[in-house]
């Protein structure tokens, strides 16, 4: 009824973000019926066998019209010729309808679907992944890579894989498998750029890369904040302060770092005791947001200091001529003048 194993799903080049979201087994797919389509339907795919009449190859019968039960149960009667899927099938994770019953998304006999496959990918999954389904349906901002090729079977594999959560490549290498050039665009048209090259090029990672976890920041499904944030994080450069603007950061920082005017522990960035974030961060409307001096995924300089920053809708890059000393540093001709600051001695 199928292919090759490892092609009959495979991403092709179409690996999305780690998918590391529980999938728990909420219903079965429709029961309908296995029997051939009716005469005047067009079958997208069908079984060899059934199509040179061969009844008795799975059935205890060689009558087309009384061809009795089948002459096995479960897997085994698809894998006395579909021999290769045995090592699929014996890999450490592996999908219970696969390890049950074909029949759970192949129809044996033909189907509208490539594959034999019962319904589209989408929503075969979703027959069963119903919380998934939900999330994706309900999803301000959407991933691409559920709409595009082989839906879910673009990350996931829907027999068995050696990685959890079925999933075709460890998550990172799976992100990194799409995100590896400059045509994706965004849910709102905007490019995404090269991810994969860039953390080539920048040798300084914030932790939730160097750990591989993309999703410990994005929602591999479809999310409300853009570019699939499982938080709130302000995609502007300046912005009036409030905790809930840094939902996504304060989930790993402690706020205290950023609201604290005066400090010698919570932050290397003050002047003596003078927290430079709650300067920063605390200038009405015209705060300054994480992202006007940080990276989020990588950069040159440690602490994730950016060489530039956009602003503005024109794509002028505005350098901030940051130079770090023992003691503390200085940025210039960026927002203001050079300013230095040192925490031994302001």
């Amino acid at each position: 009824m199928t292919s090759a194993p490892d092609n009959c799903y495979a991403a092709a080049g179409l690996a999305a973000a780690f998918l590391l979201a529980a999938w728990p087994l909420v219903a079965a797919p429709a029961a309908d019926s296995l029997a051939p389509l009716p005469a005047q339907a067009a079958p997208v795919a069908s079984h060899a066998p059934y199509e040179s009449g061969e009844c008795g190859l799975c059935h205890q019968s060689a009558d087309p019209k009384r061809p009795g039960p089948v002459k096995a149960k479960g897997p085994a009667l698809c894998l006395a010729c579909h021999e290769e899927f045995s090592a699929v099938l014996a890999r450490p994770h592996v999908h219970a309808p696969a390890g049950q019953d074909c029949t759970t998304c192949h129809n044996p006999h033909n189907a509208r679907q490539r594959k034999l496959l019962r319904d589209e990918i989408s929503g075969l999954c979703g027959s069963c992944h119903g919380d998934v389904r939900q999330t994706a349906a309900d999803a301000k901002v959407k991933h691409g890579a559920l709409a595009v090729g082989r839906s879910c079977a673009n990350c996931h594999n829907p027999h068995g894989s050696s990685v959890q959560r079925l999933l075709v490549a460890q998550p990172f290498d799976l992100c990194l498998g799409c995100h590896d050039n400059d045509r994706l665009k965004s849910a709102d048209g905007k490019p995404l750029g090269n991810m994969k090259a860039w953390l080539a090029a920048n040798p300084e990672w914030h932790d939730p890369v160097r750990a591989r976890d993309c999703s410990a920041c994005h929602q591999p499904h479809g999310a409300a904040n853009f570019r699939l944030l499982k938080e709130y994080y302000p995609p502007e450069f300046y912005a009036p302060y409030g905790a809930q603007r840094y939902a996504l950061c304060f989930s790993c920082h402690q706020e205290r770092a950023f609201v604290s005017r005066e400090t010698t522990t919570l932050t290397g960035f003050r002047d003596g005791a003078k927290n430079l974030h709650f300067v920063h961060l605390h200038q009405g409307d015209r705060g300054r947001t994480c992202r006007a001096c940080h990276e989020v995924h990588a950069s040159k300089q440690k602490l994730h200091v950016r060489d530039g920053v956009p602003y503005g809708s024109s794509g002028w890059v505005l350098k901030l001529n940051y130079a770090r000393t023992p003691s503390g540093g200085s940025c210039e001709k960026t927002c203001h003048q050079k300013r230095s600051y040192s925490r031994t001695s302001p």
